[in-house]
């Protein structure tokens, strides 16, 4: 794997209450590589991404990041990263020039070097020609991209994104996206946190899928796709149609395919199968034959939901948030 960005061996973080909120957790990063953290809100993403940025303690297992122990030097630990929370924290008074300007002193970039800096991160972001207009004018991917640059100032070689694109609309998220591939394809190795399964598969080397505070499994995206087990075949049915469980127990009764690989979604039925091109004549006989009207259906690749669902026995949209309101315990600064 080469030279590793992030080594951790059995990470455990417990709240204050005694929640255990990230459980057992191993993880390699090589230098380079742009990996995610795939999972729905409360799952932990977000509590491993404070823990190897520093900003929370550990209290089991070990951590290193950039060849540093995050518990006994983590000042060499920030040196060496950027962070980019789910916020942004640029100030809406100062022009996206001055946003950098500040981030430079703050990094200590030495005062000969922050001019041509703040140009090369300013071109990056694709903010030059509005360099010296007030952020607060910006629009929420501008904003975005921006509190980016300010986090690269220092050229830190592993940068934290936490959910960088939540509330951006498509067109937006699709710009950061450009912004964040550029950045890693520069050397940067870049960890994201996401919900969006699209995002993931469009940009992540590598993808840890974490449920209840556990990585449950690991691998690209094509890789983590082939733990489906098949191609799926989507088959929707009318909303004022019979009942769905009605519909499910008419195609597993037909032996074409197992009860288990047969999934209620919201259009109808979502069946997994090795053999789903093969197997869509005989669900929709059956389906005719128990007087259920079929609107439509679709043979596709499986997506990162469909692994969700397959290693979790959850949909992403369906997890409840598991933030219980505990503390967690802070790092000390």
């Amino acid at each position: 794997m080469g030279e590793l960005a992030i080594d951790v061996d059995g990470l455990e973080l417990t709240y204050s209450d005694g929640t255990r909120a990230v459980r057992d957790v191993d993880l390699q990063v090589p230098e380079g590589e742009l990996f995610g953290f795939l999972g729905p809100n409360g799952a932990g993403k977000t509590t491993t991404i404070k823990v190897l940025s520093t900003l929370l303690q550990p209290t089991g297992g070990s951590v290193r990041v950039n060849g540093f122990d995050v518990v006994d030097r983590p000042r060499d630990v920030r040196r060496t990263i950027g962070y980019m929370a789910q916020e942004t924290s640029i100030d809406n008074d100062l022009t996206a020039r001055e946003n950098i300007r500040f981030a430079c002193e703050a990094y200590g970039v030495p005062r000969s070097e922050r001019a041509e800096r703040i140009d090369e991160l300013l071109e990056l972001a694709d903010l030059a020609d509005v360099a010296d207009k007030r952020a607060n004018d910006f629009s929420g991917g501008m904003k975005k991209r921006l509190d980016a640059a300010t986090a690269l100032v220092h050229r830190p070689p592993l940068v934290f994104l936490d959910e960088p694109t939540t509330g951006l609309d498509p067109a937006a998220r699709n710009r950061l996206w450009e912004y964040f591939e550029r950045i890693n394809e520069e050397g940067t190795t870049i960890v994201l946190t996401t919900q969006y399964l699209e995002e993931a598969d469009q940009l992540c080397d590598r993808i840890s899928v974490i449920h209840d505070g556990e990585i449950v499994v690991t691998g690209s995206p094509e890789e983590l796709k082939r733990e489906v087990g098949g191609e799926v075949l989507d088959v929707e049915l009318a909303e004022d149609g019979p009942d769905v469980e009605r519909a499910r127990d008419a195609v597993a009764s037909a032996d074409a395919v197992d009860r288990s690989a047969i999934d209620v979604t919201e259009d109808g039925l979502s069946i997994t199968s090795p053999q789903a091109r093969e197997i869509g004549t005989d669900v929709l006989l059956a389906l005719r034959d128990a007087d259920i009207p079929v609107l439509g259906f679709n043979v596709r690749s499986p997506t990162l939901d469909d692994v969700f669902l397959a290693v979790t026995g959850e949909h992403v949209d369906d997890v409840e948030d598991a933030g219980d309101g505990s503390e967690p315990l802070e790092a000390s600064r």
